[in-house]
């Protein structure tokens, strides 16, 4: 039997993490600011645009990702790339520009000072 992994691509072209953590202990946290409504909206417009499945996108949730202080967040890989959003237009523009056709949205970029 032979290795044929090896030289495959990775089965999604590229992941987005939306923290969805929820802290019982009332701190700050991704999930007091619209994270599931965003991950949702995401999954949704991903689904529509055709771009969901093997070889493209898929929409993950997340536990806690350490970036508390510019929630509510997430994070698309393999690029790396962090964002803060605010609304349905944000998420709708991550997917158009990022997701669908790969040039990062600057304006939502987490700042790299920001972490918990």
């Amino acid at each position: 039997m032979s290795d044929t992994t090896s030289n495959a691509p990775g089965y999604f072209a590229r992941h987005i993490f939306f923290c969805l953590n929820e802290r019982a202990n009332g701190e700050n946290c991704c999930a007091q600011h619209g994270a599931q409504e965003a991950f949702e909206r995401c999954k949704a417009q991903v689904k529509q645009a055709g771009l969901a499945g093997p070889g493209q996108v898929r929409v993950n949730k997340a536990g806690c990702l350490d970036r508390c202080a510019a929630g509510p967040v997430a994070v698309v890989y393999p690029e790396g790339v962090w964002y803060s959003y605010v609304d349905a237009a944000d998420i709708d523009e991550i997917v158009e520009s990022h997701l669908k056709n790969g040039h990062v949205v600057e304006r939502l970029r987490t700042p790299p000072e920001l972490g918990r």
